[in-house]
């Protein structure tokens, strides 16, 4: 094929695709209509986990060798029928997002290099009060997938006992993601507050594989949960995105009962298509529910009166919040403690 564009026809849009046959992934050869195929192929998962949501695009316009960047707010030159949604920033600044809700929506961004979609756990018109809790469990040098997938089932069984359900999927790297429907009534800070609680008590069960210390000096190798994912303007890689590395892993969505054999460097552009061919998306019943945050803001309220267990630090970019301990790391908290005219005893 040469590098005149294409013309793709689908949902009574015609949407170009320039440079067809420039190679994004080198180490297989996949070309940027091959990513373009992917998607086609997947569209019925990826725009059920996009619709609505404002989104972040990862773009990777001279493939996964090059350099890469995040858009957040939608181009001036976008088509007239590509939605946006205004969400806010912590500084209080705000920006008009695209919301992907076609497969054409897709492809249109896959045509500026996009390979990642990270929508936010909002949709429109409320992006103020998100209708997911989203459980990043990040593993930490010395770790693992496996080491995740044991963070997860016990996760399972937390959730279970709190009358609450999640929906798994690789990260598309080492790590999972746990998405919690839930009813779009609580604000960010409600909905933060809630999943330290349930970091919390992932750590209590598993001291020693399962971390909720954000700094990384303190971690160790175990399992992080990252809470701070739920902070506004943290976003998590969408379902069925693909990531930017050598292999094309894709971000996958699994069935409890596959995760302890699951593999996440399974699930790439080709053998993603075919899963999707035999199983169709598996998440497709995650919108028929939606649960109420109360059980584990009373859990978070218990840790508060029982155990002195307060807020946990932001991330660096965010302002500073009410209730927030000091964002310093310990050993420079140690040090400056230490040294003459410190605040030590």
């Amino acid at each position: 094929m040469g590098s005149e564009a294409v013309q793709l026809e689908v949902d009574g849009h015609s949407v170009r695709l320039s440079h067809p046959d420039k190679v994004w992934f080198p180490e297989r050869g996949f070309t940027k209509l091959d990513v373009a195929e992917y998607f086609l192929a997947v569209q019925g998962g990826v725009t059920r986990a996009l619709r609505r949501r404002p989104t972040t695009l990862q773009r990777f316009p001279d493939g996964v060798d090059g350099e890469f960047f995040y858009q957040k707010r939608a181009p001036k030159n976008k088509p007239d029928w590509l939605d946006t949604a205004r969400i806010s920033f912590p500084s209080g600044r705000h920006a008009d997002e695209i919301c992907p809700d076609s497969p054409a929506a897709v492809l249109w961004a896959v045509n500026l290099g996009c390979l990642t979609f990270h929508p936010w756990p909002v949709r429109a018109p409320d992006t103020e009060h998100p209708d997911e809790l989203r459980i990043d469990l990040d593993p930490q040098p010395g770790t693992d997938f496996r080491d995740a997938v044991a963070a997860a089932q016990t996760l399972r069984a937390i959730l279970d006992e709190y009358g609450l359900r999640g929906w798994p999927k690789t990260s598309g790297g080492r790590g999972l993601h746990v998405f919690i429907p839930i009813e779009p009534v609580e604000p960010f800070v409600e909905v933060r507050r809630a999943a330290i609680a349930l970091a919390r008590e992932i750590e209590r069960r598993m001291p020693e594989r399962v971390t909720t210390a954000w700094w990384k000096e303190e971690r160790g190798e175990r399992i992080f949960v990252d809470y701070n994912q739920t902070a506004r303007d943290r976003t998590i890689a969408g379902a069925y995105s693909v990531r930017g590395k050598p292999h094309a892993p894709v971000s996958a969505p699994l069935r409890w009962d596959e995760l302890d054999d699951a593999d996440p460097r399974d699930f790439d552009l080709l053998t993603m298509q075919d899963r999707y061919a035999a199983l169709g998306d598996v998440h497709a019943d995650i919108d028929d529910h939606a649960y109420r945050l109360d059980p584990l803001l009373e859990l978070a309220a218990r840790d508060a009166a029982e155990h002195g267990l307060e807020d946990l630090p932001y991330p660096p970019d965010h302002p500073k919040m009410p209730g927030e301990p000091r964002r310093v790391q310990p050993s420079r908290a140690r040090r400056d403690r230490d040294e003459p005219g410190g605040s030590g005893d």
